[in-house]
C-alpha cells in the first residue's frame, strides 16, 4: 500500500569522488528532503576506501543536512559497495531503495517518474538513452545483453544501469543470491529478479558524461571484470 510516510534510502557508492561528490549531494539531497519518510528518508554516500578528500567532503555536507548519513569502509570494490548499501538500508528499515552512482552522470531531475509508479513494481529501473560515456562502454552493454540472453535465457535491456527504485521486501528476498564480493552484482540482481518474474518496468534515463575526476575503471579492468563475470554466470545459473 503507497503512504505518503514511505521511508526512501538513496544509496550512492563513492571511490575517488572528490571533484563530483559535493555537487551529487547537492543534486540528490533535495530529492530525500522531499520524500522524507516523516524525517526517516536517508541519502546515504557510502565512501569505499577512498584515498583522496571524497569522504572529508562527504562530513562536511552532513554538517548542515541532517537527512545525509556518511559511511566509509574499506575498499571493495562497486559491486560489494552497492550490496552494503542495500543491506544498511533494509537494517535500516527502508520502504524503498534508489541506487545510483557518484560521477554526476545521472539527474536528479528525472527521479519523480520511478517514485511516483513504484507500488505498481519490485523494480523500476533506468534504460540509458544517447549515451555520452563513450561507445566501448555501449559496447560493453550489448555484449553483457547477450551474455545474459545467453547464460539465464532473460532478455534485459540495460541490466547494469545504476538508475533504479527497489522494493525493500522484494530486495530482501533475494539479496543473499547474491556473493558479497560480486562486481555486477546490480546486473545479477536484474537477472534474478527477471528469473523469478518479479514485476519490473524501465524507464528512459539521461546518461551524461563525466562531470569531474578519472574513471577508475579502465578497458583493461572491464575486460577482466567481464572474463570473471562469466565465469561466475555459469556457477550462478545452476544457483538460480
Amino acid at each position: 500500500m503507497m503512504t505518503f510516510m514511505d521511508i526512501l534510502y538513496i544509496i550512492i557508492p563513492a571511490y575517488n569522488e572528490e571533484d563530483n561528490i559535493r555537487q551529487v549531494i547537492e543534486d540528490w539531497y533535495p530529492v530525500v528532503e522531499r520524500h522524507n519518510g516523516g524525517g526517516a528518508s536517508r541519502l546515504v554516500l557510502i565512501n569505499d576506501g577512498s584515498v583522496d578528500d571524497t569522504y572529508k567532503i562527504i562530513c562536511e555536507c552532513a554538517l548542515t543536512r541532517p537527512l545525509l548519513q556518511p559511511l566509509t569502509k574499506e575498499n571493495s570494490g562497486h559491486g560489494s559497495t552497492l550490496l552494503y548499501g542495500y543491506r544498511y538500508a533494509l537494517k535500516a528499515g527502508a520502504d524503498y531503495i534508489f541506487q545510483t552512482d557518484s560521477d554526476g552522470q545521472t539527474l536528479a531531475s528525472e527521479f519523480e517518474p520511478f517514485w511516483e509508479q513504484r507500488v505498481s513494481y519490485d523494480m523500476l529501473i533506468g534504460r540509458r538513452k544517447h549515451r555520452a560515456d563513450g561507445k566501448g562502454r555501449v559496447l560493453v552493454s550489448r555484449v553483457l545483453r547477450l551474455v545474459l540472453l545467453l547464460t539465464f535465457r532473460v532478455w534485459i535491456r540495460d541490466a547494469n544501469c545504476p538508475y533504479r527504485l527497489l522494493r525493500a521486501q522484494t530486495l530482501a528476498s533475494c539479496i543473499d543470491l547474491i556473493p558479497r564480493n560480486f562486481a555486477l552484482s546490480n546486473v545479477l540482481m536484474s537477472v534474478i529478479y527477471a528469473r523469478r518474474h518479479f514485476s519490473v518496468r524501465s524507464l528512459p534515463v539521461t546518461f551524461r558524461p563525466r562531470q569531474g575526476g578519472m574513471n577508475s575503471i579502465n578497458a583493461r579492468r572491464i575486460a577482466a571484470i567481464g572474463i570473471r563475470a562469466v565465469r561466475d554466470f555459469r556457477v550462478l545459473r545452476k544457483r538460480l
